[in-house]
């Protein structure tokens, strides 16, 4: 797991000039990531996994979708922004630069293209900029069959905070729509989402979302603090956003280091976008620079519109607090 750093050049359309880079970035990122799906869909219906354990956890997998949908991501985005960073979880692949024509996506959301940007995002220079890329999260579901876990993420950073974000749900209602495209939420914190409407959580009962596959002490612990009365295990930080996002859960809470950066930009960006918060158990937000540590060593805690993010980290016993030292 690599920086990936490219420098290519590729003529862009004067209507797409036109924009801030920040809208273009976010744009091409839309369009790339449902071609993204395409492919992981493409790679599960041959059949031909491929699957490699990349460390100590036996969830810990990657596939030949995981490695497709990076090559088609990082060079798609490389090619239109020549300068900005972006790093992929799949690190360094020996054939990056073997991608089939029809892999690189030159196409942008003319929508997203035609919005108001935010003024602060207005001048941002290619050098403020990191993309993080998550090609397939939820691989271990990927491959044991619960592909309505599965999301690609691209998720944009800007002075290090979080701002932009894809989550393309590919098979999104795969089991009643036969080959359809899935679906896409993007955010960008200032001007709002698209592809979905964010519903509130019910007011009648208390819903927390957290991990199936990765749940040790600490995480049960911090579960029975908050004593929600229902518990939604998914896999994928993407998905389980997703589920906040859709009110069915107030609250995405993971007291463990498992998760990454790639794993929790584009979901922080698109959550805050639409007026909810991701940021650790401390309640700070995560560094997204270049140069900022992979893991997210303090965990995940995150809440949507109109719940009280604070309050709810305060319930937490102090000594789960002291488990994730800065």
């Amino acid at each position: 797991m690599v920086l990936i750093t490219k420098i290519l050049s590729q003529f862009i359309p004067m209507s797409a000039q036109s924009s801030p880079l920040i809208l273009r970035i976010l744009a091409s990122s839309v369009t790339t990531a449902v071609k993204a799906g395409s492919i992981i869909k493409d790679v599960m219906e041959k059949g031909e996994l491929k699957v490699v354990h990349k460390g100590m956890s036996k969830n810990d997998v990657q596939t030949e979708a995981d490695r497709s949908a990076q090559r088609c991501i990082i060079t798609s985005l490389s090619k239109k922004f020549p300068n900005i960073t972006i790093i992929g979880e799949e690190g360094t692949l020996d054939n990056e630069n073997d991608v089939p024509n029809d892999w690189i996506v030159t196409e942008s959301d003319e929508s997203i293209l035609k919005s108001t940007c935010p003024e602060n995002f207005a001048n941002v220079k290619p050098e403020d900029v990191v993309v993080w890329v998550d090609p397939l999260d939820g691989t271990s579901e990927y491959t044991e069959g619960l592909l309505d876990h599965v999301t690609v993420l691209i998720g944009i950073a800007v002075g290090g905070r979080a701002v932009g974000g894809i989550i393309h749900q590919p098979y999104y209602d795969y089991k009643k729509v036969k080959n359809g495209t899935g679906r896409t939420f993007w955010g960008l914190v200032g001007l709002g989402v698209g592809g979905f409407e964010a519903v509130k959580p019910p007011s009648d009962k208390f819903i927390i979302t957290t991990s199936r596959s990765h749940r040790d002490g600490k995480v049960n612990d911090a579960l029975k603090a908050l004593n929600p009365d229902d518990i939604i295990s998914v896999g994928g930080a993407g998905h389980k956003v997703i589920v906040v996002l859709e009110g069915r859960a107030h609250a995405y809470v993971y007291a463990s280091k498992g998760c990454k950066k790639w794993d929790t930009c584009a979901p922080e960006a698109v959550l805050e976008a639409s007026g909810g918060k991701l940021t650790d158990i401390h309640g700070k937000h995560y560094d997204y620079s270049k140069d900022a540590p992979f893991p997210d060593d303090q965990g995940i805690f995150a809440t949507a519109n109109g719940v009280d993010h604070n309050a709810l980290i305060a319930k937490l016993p102090q000594a789960i607090r002291d488990a994730f030292p800065y």
